[in-house]
């Protein structure tokens, strides 16, 4: 019996407008995708659990205001609004969220 040799699968890759064929591995195709920053979209920056929350959902924030206190490493962390306009929540009181973890939005 004769085994089929697989050929392997090239793939096109466009760096500076120059298209490359190239070998991806699966390792690159299932990495996480580059995300732009936005400011309005408040992540934990580090890992912990939401301790308590001073403004409720859909309701009107200012710039400086105190959203919500993450407790992390023993610490009591303030989380402050970065602008004024309303309020998103996507997390609830005694939640553990890991770093990286979407807390909020901000909608102007």
């Amino acid at each position: 019996m004769a085994t089929e040799e697989k050929k392997p699968r090239f793939s096109s890759i466009e760096v500076d407008g120059v298209k490359y064929k190239t070998l991806l591995t699966d390792r690159y195709k299932r990495r996480k995708r580059y995300e732009e920053h936005d400011p309005s979209k408040i992540r934990a920056f580090i890992p912990g659990t939401i301790k308590e929350l001073f403004v409720k959902n859909k309701r009107r924030v200012k710039e400086g205001d105190i959203i919500l206190i993450l407790e992390a490493m023993k610490m009591m962390n303030s989380v402050i609004a970065p602008m004024d306009g309303e309020l998103k929540l996507h997390v609830k009181e005694t939640e553990v969220v890991s770093k990286n973890q979407l807390l909020f939005e901000i909608i102007e």
